[in-house]
């Protein structure tokens, strides 16, 4: 798997931590937990999106653009950190932000990751939940095309085939940094949601032949829906790269009963689960994302899924920024 045939713009610190959590282990009496550190990515915070927009920042400057344009929810973490990549790069970001989150609180669209938005300079609208926020956004790009900025449309988590390319290094990355420790890993959990990230990891340990199985907790889609827009768009990664043969689809391992009552929406279960890994290894998730993939592997390892003896590698993508628009939750210690 060669990537550097595909061009890149350097955001990200790089390669991110891969460290034991012994306390952890010990409390959950479970596998030995280890946890890939995509929340030091280093760019605005950090988070899995630094990845993605790496390619896809190189593919908006080789076209030309003078402008990114993307899409998320209000609290979105990859919005904040494509406005990041876009101050890094000397451009101007536009973006829409869907209200598909309303209970949380007046500060919900100002606090968190909104206010680092501004922060960068930003230009930022609200949409209603429910549109396809991937054609707004194009539509938005052709406004400011006619205007005579030269927008890069990029979509909702970055997770296109060339974004994908991030997680397809991200495994080559961490195959080797385990190589290196002389780890065998046995499974590997994560959040799971625009696909992207699921997606290159699959198809990237694919075309390393590491047959190493990714669980990913839906925050948002149904588990059939979730399994059908990451094989897509994992086999779209695979013929990009140049993989020979198909991806097959059984290799796609995803769960929604983490989702609860919604995408955003708080459980119990995720808020234990968060406090659990602050007050144990001094780790923050966040409570959209990484929060409930993080309830989704505390649930298998309590029901046995794992065997004593076995190493799982947690996939932190980052977005504590967003634990300042959800400080009530932790005041509470429950989602209620």
């Amino acid at each position: 798997m060669h990537l550097a045939r595909f061009p890149k713009y350097q955001l990200g610190h790089f390669p991110t931590p891969l460290e034991r959590l012994d306390r952890l282990s010990a409390h959950l009496g479970g596998p030995e937990i280890w946890i890939k550190r995509d929340d030091c990515t280093g760019l605005a915070s950090g988070g899995n999106k630094t990845r993605k927009l790496e390619f896809l920042l190189a593919d908006a400057l080789k076209q030309g653009a003078n402008t990114l344009v993307t899409q998320g929810a209000t609290q979105s973490n990859h919005v904040r950190q494509t406005a990041a990549a876009a101050c890094r790069a000397g451009l101007d970001c536009h973006a829409l932000l869907e209200r598909r989150v309303t209970n949380q609180g007046a500060d919900y669209e100002t606090a968190g990751n909104v206010l680092l938005d501004q922060m960068m300079g930003c230009q930022y609208d609200f949409r209603p939940e429910g549109l396809d926020m991937n054609a707004e956004g194009i539509a938005l790009s052709e406004t400011l095309r006619e205007q005579g900025h030269k927008p890069y449309f990029i979509p909702g988590g970055g997770s296109n085939p060339i974004g994908a390319l991030g997680y397809a290094a991200c495994a080559q990355e961490l195959v080797c940094q385990a190589d290196a420790k002389g780890l065998q890993i046995d499974h590997i959990v994560h959040a799971t949601g625009s696909a992207g990230t699921q997606a290159g990891l699959l198809a990237g340990l694919f075309a390393l032949n590491a047959p190493i199985p990714v669980t990913g907790f839906s925050v948002r889609a149904p588990r059939q829906k979730q399994i059908d827009i990451v094989h897509a768009l994992a086999e779209q990664t695979a013929r990009l790269i140049g993989v020979r043969g198909t991806l097959p689809r059984e290799i796609v391992i995803a769960y929604d009963d983490q989702v609860g009552p919604g995408y955003g929406q708080p459980t119990d279960e995720m808020v234990s689960a968060m406090l659990l890994l602050a007050q144990l290894e001094g780790i923050l998730l966040d409570p959209v994302y990484s929060g409930k993939g993080f309830a989704g592997l505390v649930s298998m390892i309590r029901s046995g899924a794992f065997k004593k003896d076995e190493r799982v590698v947690f996939l932190h993508t980052g977005g504590s920024a967003a634990l300042f628009a959800y400080g009530h939750l932790f005041e509470n210690q429950k989602a209620a």
